[in-house]
């Protein structure tokens, strides 16, 4: 063959190589990226959730105290003497609800429990996160990595190989941690 058409370079088999190798990295990195950004925005979600149903119990609590603290004044008036065994027991059975919606461990709709549930919920958004910005920092060092290396075919450059092989091993170390 003339002009040497059909001829490839044996070094531009290894840096062909090494381009599919960064891709199929890079396919990995954009795909789990993607799969923790999604867990991290549903966690947040869900946290989020949680601490308002943890408001509304808060805000319950408040006005059934303040209703039973409110009673307990009333109670003592010399006109309410009579109404006074209802009144005691109208304020023992909202003191019991107080106490349920600061903790209700049957259900795990208590204060105490719907804290605890929203940061663990908090956690996981925040490693969701911590994955998806390594696999971000993958992804472009990666891509970098298949510029470098697409380039170095055509200039001939060894350094434009070198440094895409390095910043393909950083890729891939990040996509690890992720």
């Amino acid at each position: 063959m003339s002009g040497g058409h059909g001829h490839v370079d044996a070094s531009n088999k290894r840096v062909a190589m090494l381009i599919a190798v960064l891709a199929l990295v890079l396919a990995f990195s954009e795909t789990l990226g993607k799969s923790a950004q999604t867990e991290a925005l549903n966690a947040n979600i869900e946290a989020n959730n949680l601490w308002a149903f943890f408001q509304a119990k808060a805000i319950r609590g408040t006005s059934l105290r303040a209703v039973a603290e409110e009673m307990e004044v009333e109670m003592e008036h010399p006109s309410n003497k009579d109404l006074r065994p209802a009144m005691e027991k109208r304020i023992a059975e909202w003191k019991k609800t107080i106490a349920r919606y600061d903790s209700e461990p049957e259900t795990g709709e208590g204060r105490d429990e719907l804290a605890a549930r929203a940061k663990a919920a908090e956690k996981k958004r925040d490693l969701a996160l911590a994955s998806y910005h390594h696999y971000e920092l993958s992804s472009a060092a990666v891509q970098i990595a298949i510029v470098l290396a697409s380039a170095s075919i055509i200039t001939a450059m060894p350094v434009l190989l070198w440094t895409a092989g390095v910043l393909g091993g950083v890729g891939v170390a990040f996509c690890i941690i992720g």
